[in-house]
Formats: C-alpha cells, structure tokens, sequence
C-alpha cells in the first residue's frame, strides 16, 4: 500500500464530487458513493459493538465480516472489480445455520432489545438493510455483481440470529412484542 494514504486533506473533493477507485470522479450523492458509505457506516458500527463483551466464536465472525465489508466497499468502488465470492456467502451460511441452531424457535417477533451488545447488533442489521437496498438502488442504475446484493442480505439475517445469540450469552433472552398490552 506504500504511502496511499500519507495525505488525508486533499481538498478534491470541496467541489463535491470524490473519486471512485478506477480514477473517475462522481458527485458524492452518486448511487454508488451512497452504497459504499451505507456499507462503511455498517463496518463502523460493527466496530462499536466489538467494544463489547462478546463469545469468543461471535468476536471472531464479526471482525471476519469487518473485512468482507471493508472488501464489499471496494468492490463497490471501483466499477467491474469482484471481490466478494460464493466462498463469502457460504461462510455466511454457515455461521446461520450454526448459530440458529442454538436458539428456540421463534414464536412470536422480537423488539430490538435485550443486552446493550444484542441492541448494537440489532442496530448493525438495521444498517445493513439500508446498505442492502442502496445496493438495490445502484444495481437499478448501473451493472454490479449480486454476490455485494446477497452478501448483505445474508448478513441481516446473521445479525438477527446474532442478536438472539448475545441475548442468552448475557444471561438474558429475546423481548418479545406484546400484542395484547394495554395502552394508557
């Protein structure tokens, strides 16, 4: 990598506009500029919820994912390059289906609480159905690889069973939604 990043205030980017990883420029509200910055705001807060007390096993498949995503964004960022693979989205399903298979079955839907690592991990899925659907969004305007779109559609769905997961490692369980609660 060498001194690729030796200077940070560049001020290219005081007209707007930021480079893309193959040396064009786009306007920072380029759909592509908010796929990757929905993707690097998900990688940020899977960083806070690694600030947390976490199983060994979980700390290990998030800081994984860390660097899936910080490849996702570059895949992203530069136009026609591939990073992410079915390799990727088969360790995905693997931690899925391990980690779901520690959990009883869902009877009725959950709130996004419990344990402060459960609601950060709740917060990282609700981040990543947005970084999901700004995929959607660019893949709409511009050709891109599914594997970005199935990658982050995955990892929701992990970051849900993960959640459910820290609640019972904190000692708690899921907060379910009460239908019939009173109001008043």
């Amino acid at each position: 990598m060498g001194n690729r990043l030796s200077k940070i205030a560049t001020r290219t980017g005081d007209d707007g506009s930021t480079g893309l990883g193959d040396g064009r420029r786009v306007r920072k509200d380029d759909a592509r500029i908010a796929a990757i910055g929905d993707v690097d705001e998900l990688n940020s807060n899977l960083g806070v919820l690694l600030c947390e007390a976490l199983p060994d096993d979980v700390r290990a498949a998030l800081t994984a994912i860390q660097h899936d995503l910080f490849d996702l964004g570059g895949e992203l960022c530069i136009p026609g390059h591939t990073v992410i693979a079915e390799a990727h989205l088969a360790q995905l399903d693997n931690w899925l289906a391990h980690y779901n298979a520690t959990l009883p079955p869902l009877k009725e839907f959950i709130l996004p609480a419990g344990s402060r690592a459960a609601a950060l991990a709740h917060v990282c899925r609700t981040v990543c159905r947005r970084a999901e659907r700004t995929i959607v969004a660019l893949g709409e305007h511009e050709t891109i690889n599914a594997a970005p779109r199935q990658y982050v559609n995955r990892l929701s769905d992990l970051l849900f069973v993960l959640a459910r997961v820290l609640n019972r490692s904190g000692g708690g369980s899921d907060v379910l939604w009460r239908r019939d609660r009173s109001i008043g």
